[in-house]
């Protein structure tokens, strides 16, 4: 490994259940009611694609996009009094950054969701690269934010460990050909057990040396 890309949502800060809640909150405000169970099985990826999954071609493209925006700002705002990194992360960025390893982020969050934590974290001297939704035409699983993201650090992305907690995200890595470290905030070690290049599961990040992930 020569290269770390990290996904943020659930794996930098542990913010999936305000997602989920906030997605939970506007679906039924569009008349579809889920569980928090069937929020966190089936919304995933790109907020237009999410829409246009569950609604078909109720909303046009404005609308979606309007129905995005109120969500996000919604998650923002509650998010910000508790904002942090997951346990152990700022230590090990600051190992990885000593150790010249070179970083970047692949998120399938919207630009404001990926520039809000970069500015409140102080993350921006530590990547080199920062991918979101609309950095890409395709969302995970799809590999093209960690082709790119990988790219932005000179390095292709089998040549990188990615950091991922989604399915889809641990499929986009597989599908690039990159290991990774799975850290459980939102989905149980067994949801992945049918993909062959997770190295280690982790809660946080306490322990975790980053010379430890170069030999693989």
């Amino acid at each position: 490994m020569k290269g770390f890309l990290f996904d943020m949502d659930g794996t930098m800060v542990d913010n999936m259940m305000i997602h989920h809640r906030a997605w939970q909150r506007k679906l039924s405000e569009l008349g579809m009611e889920m569980t928090i169970e069937e929020v966190k099985e089936k919304i995933h990826g790109v907020n237009n694609e999410i829409l246009e999954r569950l609604f078909g071609d109720r909303f046009t493209q404005a609308d979606r996009q309007r129905i995005s925006k109120e969500k996000e700002a919604a998650y923002r705002e509650i998010f910000l009094p508790q904002l942090k990194l997951i346990d152990g992360l700022q230590a090990f960025l600051d190992q990885s950054k000593s150790a010249n390893i070179p970083m970047a982020i692949g998120t399938a969050a919207p630009e404001e969701n990926a520039q809000f934590l970069v500015d409140n974290l102080g993350l921006a001297p530590y990547f080199q690269g920062i991918f979101h939704a609309g950095s890409v035409s395709k969302g995970k699983p799809d590999p093209e934010i960690f082709d790119k993201a990988a790219a932005s650090i000179g390095l292709e992305a089998k040549d990188c460990l990615v950091f991922e907690d989604s399915v889809t995200g641990a499929e986009a890595a597989f599908r690039a050909g990159a290991k990774a470290i799975i850290v459980t905030t939102t989905h149980d070690e067994e949801e992945f057990a049918h993909f062959p290049n997770i190295l280690k599961f982790v809660d946080n990040y306490h322990g975790m040396m980053p010379e430890e992930f170069l030999s693989f």
